[in-house]
Order: C-alpha cells, then sequence, then structure tokens
C-alpha cells in the first residue's frame, strides 16, 4: 500500500506532516486528533462556514482599505471566500463542533482552507505560506475573538432567515386547512372536558396564530444577531487594528451579508457577552414549546382510529407496529415532538455556557454554536416534514365532530344568561345520569321556545359566528 503524499507545516509545537492534498493546515490537523468528541464535523452546518468566509471576506477588504493589504493578496482571499460562500470545500471543514480553545481552532481551519486555495489562485502551492499565510494575511487584524463569534452571529442570522421561512410555510398550510374546517363545527374542551362549541376551522387557526407569534419573535431577535465585534481583535482593545479597520469591516459585512450588520458600541463588553445567544436560544425554546403542543393537540384528536377522539385523520406514512395488525401511528407529529424537546434541553446548555464565560472571554462559545446550530438545522428539517407529511393531507371527520357537539352537556353553558348557573347545572346533572343531550330535554322539558332553542342552542351561534364560515 502507498503512503499517502504529505507536506511538512511547522508551528509554535513543531513540525506536523499534513496530507498534500488538503486545503486545511497544521492547526487543523492537529484539532483534528485532539477532539474526537461527539462525531458531528462543522461541515455538517454550511451557514457557518459561510459566515466565517464572509467574515475574513470582509476583513481582507477592510485591511485593503487600511492599505494593509495588497491587490493581488486581495483577490486570492476574495476568490477563496467566495468558492466557500458558494459551498465549494466544506469537506475541508472535519473538525468536531465540540473543542476547546474558544473557536481557535474552527478560526484556522478557516484561515487554512482560505489561505490554501487563496495560494492555488495565485499560481503557487499548498503551504507556500510566504505568499498567502493564514496568520499574517488571512487573519490580518483578527483575533479568533472577534472572527469567530461574528461569525457565529452572521451564520445563525442566515440560519434564522431560512428557519423563518420554514415555520412561515408551516402557518400558512396550518391556515389553509382552517378555512377548509371553517364549517366543521365541534366541540371545544378544556383540562380534556367538554367545554362549548368551536369550529375545527378556529382551532386550526389558532395553530397557526400561536407559531406566526414566534416568528415575530425570531424577526425581532435577528437585529440581536446581527451586531459585530469585529475590530475589538483578543479582547476588545483593538491591538494590531488600524484606525478605521473596524468600522470599514462592519460596512463590508453588511454589504456582502445583506443582513444589517452593525458594530458593537462597547467592543471590550461585546466580546465576553454572549447575550445574543441566549436571547436566539430563548426564542428556539419557546419556538419548541408551541409547536410540541401543537403536535400534542394533532395526536390527541387523531387519536383513534374507532375508540379515541377521531375527529381528525393524519397521513397514514407507514404500519405501527410490528404484533398490532392495522395499527397505524402518528410517527411525524411525534418525531417533531422529540426535535422540541432537544431543543428546550439544548438551551439550557446554551444558558450554562454563557453564564461560565469569566472576565474578558467566554471560552464554551463552540457547545453554544453547536446547540443552536443544530437546532435550527432540526427546525428547518422538522417545520418542513410536519407541513408535508402531515398538515396538509389531514382531513376531518366530520360526522364525529357533530356527535359530539349534538351529545356533549357543554351546549348548556348557552343558557346560563336565561335560565341561571343553577338551573342549567341541574339540566347537565340530568344529561349525565341519563345520556340524552341538552336540548333533548330543553324541549321536553319546554324550558325554551323554539325561537329561543335557534338563538342560544345554535352551535353556529356559539362558535361567535351566527352561520358557519
Amino acid at each position: 500500500m502507498s503512503t499517502p503524499r504529505t507536506r511538512l507545516e511547522h508551528d509554535l509545537l513543531g513540525d506536523k506532516a499534513v496530507p498534500s492534498d488538503a486545503y486545511y493546515g497544521i492547526q487543523t490537523a492537529r484539532a483534528l486528533e485532539n477532539f474526537d468528541i461527539s462525531g458531528v464535523p462543522l461541515r455538517l452546518y454550511p451557514n457557518l462556514i459561510k459566515a466565517l468566509a464572509m467574515t475574513k471576506l470582509a476583513a481582507a477588504r477592510a485591511n485593503a482599505d487600511c492599505g494593509q493589504l495588497g491587490s493581488e493578496m486581495l483577490a486570492g482571499i476574495e476568490g477563496a471566500c467566495q468558492e466557500l460562500i458558494e459551498g465549494s470545500l466544506h469537506d475541508e471543514f472535519r473538525l468536531d463542533v465540540f473543542q476547546g480553545g474558544a473557536g481557535t481552532s474552527t478560526n484556522m481551519n478557516a484561515n487554512e482552507v482560505i489561505a490554501n486555495r487563496a495560494l492555488e489562485l495565485m499560481g503557487h502551492e499548498k503551504g507556500e505560506y510566504r505568499y498567502c499565510s493564514p496568520h499574517d494575511h488571512v487573519n490580518l487584524s483578527q483575533s479568533t475573538n472577534d472572527a469567530y463569534p461574528t461569525a457565529l452571529h452572521v451564520g445563525m442570522a442566515l440560519g434564522n432567515v431560512e428557519l423563518v421561512a420554514e415555520v412561515r410555510a408551516l402557518i400558512a398550510a396550518f391556515r389553509a386547512k382552517a378555512r377548509e374546517f371553517a364549517g366543521v363545527i365541534k366541540m371545544g374542551r378544556t383540562q380534556l372536558q367538554d367545554a362549548v362549541p368551536m369550529t375545527l376551522g378556529q382551532e386550526f387557526e389558532a395553530f397557526a396564530e400561536t407559531l406566526a407569534g414566534e416568528v415575530r419573535a425570531l424577526e425581532v431577535v435577528q437585529q440581536v444577531l446581527c451586531e459585530s465585534n469585529m475590530g475589538g481583535t483578543a479582547i476588545g482593545t483593538g491591538l494590531n487594528a488600524p484606525p478605521g479597520y473596524a468600522e470599514k469591516c462592519t460596512e463590508h459585512l453588511a454589504a456582502i451579508t445583506g443582513l444589517p450588520i452593525h458594530l458593537a458600541p462597547d467592543l471590550i463588553e461585546a466580546t465576553q457577552d454572549t447575550q445574543a445567544y441566549v436571547l436566539y436560544s430563548s426564542c428556539m425554546k419557546s419556538l419548541a414549546i408551541k409547536l410540541s403542543k401543537v403536535c400534542n393537540d394533532l395526536r390527541l384528536l387523531s387519536s383513534g382510529p374507532r375508540c379515541g377522539l377521531r375527529e381528525i385523520n393524519l397521513p397514514a406514512k407507514q404500519p405501527g407496529s410490528s404484533i398490532m395488525p392495522g395499527k397505524v401511528n402518528p410517527v411525524i407529529p411525534e418525531v417533531v415532538n422529540q426535535v422540541c424537546f432537544r431543543v428546550i434541553g439544548s438551551d439550557l446548555t446554551v444558558s450554562l455556557a454563557a453564564e461560565g464565560g469569566q472576565l474578558q472571554l467566554n471560552v464554551f462559545e463552540p457547545v453554544i454554536a453547536a446547540c443552536i446550530f443544530e437546532a435550527q438545522t432540526m427546525f428547518v428539517n422538522a417545520a418542513r416534514t410536519l407541513r408535508v407529511h402531515c398538515v396538509e393531507g389531514i382531513t376531518a371527520n366530520e360526522d364525529v365532530c357533530r356527535h359530539y357537539v349534538a351529545y356533549s352537556i357543554g351546549t348548556v353553558t348557552a343558557l346560563n344568561p336565561v335560565i341561571g348557573y343553577e338551573r342549567a347545572t341541574e339540566l347537565a346533572r340530568e344529561a349525565m345520569a341519563t345520556g340524552r343531550g341538552i336540548l333533548e330535554l330543553v324541549r321536553e322539558k319546554q324550558i325554551l321556545s323554539e325561537a329561543q332553542i335557534t338563538q342560544l342552542l345554535d352551535p353556529a351561534a356559539m362558535t361567535g359566528q351566527r352561520t358557519p364560515i
């Protein structure tokens, strides 16, 4: 067996062989050996890699503006960054998302890949760092401590745009069902007991609106994610960054990303601060709580198919049991529930990591990044899965809904203003004891005229709409 070709690179700890065809370099190679933790590589989160490239591209252009970088070097770095932004070379980001060093390994992975690809674009060989160095050129006027968190903010903001789009599509699917089910009268329930009539359309519109509220929160917190601390370098004092660099870098990053990127007012505070992650994670936790509740309701409403509520039918996606023939389970809401549980748990990790920071830097940003990028990825997939494989195919069992309304004692509530709570209670007690309907008893006892019955006990009127919409 032939030995793979290597190139020799050097760092603080000495020499090390790196595969000759690798775009990453020695510091990435060391990190690959050190951090075999989760088995989840950076390349699975393309928005993070794109954001790293966008941040490095903005830095290169700002350095050129400040006279720190020549035109040939700028062109090489620009070309390499653009390829990463377009999706190339992501396989070169093989590091585990869990890593020590406050993100230094990830920052150097980006620096090395960009430098080596820039070298090729400039007509040189990988590893010829005298022509384009990961440290002296790609990382010029930067530190991991400003480039890495800024890239995290940008990557999360990009992911949030995707997440909001998918949740909006899910909301639209619920609203379409709300219109479809607008005329289906059913019983509402509180504490799992009969309450008063409503329409199935109203129930599905409520699903849509509860998720719409979460979208509004995600859009607000997007502004927090668009804060940059570029130019702060090591601890926020701006050491080794030329005058005007921070402002120019911010302008370029806003233009590159299309996001309203703004410079933090206090770079020392911003370098150690993790508020954006905490707020964003909290918003995703809130979405998880709401989405899980919706899935709980879908499972309850579809329970049966003979011995449950069975007011709606979920699309049958796969056989549900290895022993019970004919059983079909609500597997799509179930998997979305599990995504929500995971996101809720990850929010606690983000909180603990944010609290664990010390002095001028929080070294636990990698686990924060892992939690948030994973949550965004799962939420995007879960929202799409719920919409395509469940919500769009839901049908109503109108006869079942009508039967529950006819035999529920909940309709007696509408009589309170006319006959009083005590007499209404007596009617309810008799209906429960005899199994008869409220309407039947009202007619038998001649409590109301037919005109009053039509006005007060019309189920459609009890839903807040005189006729089904």
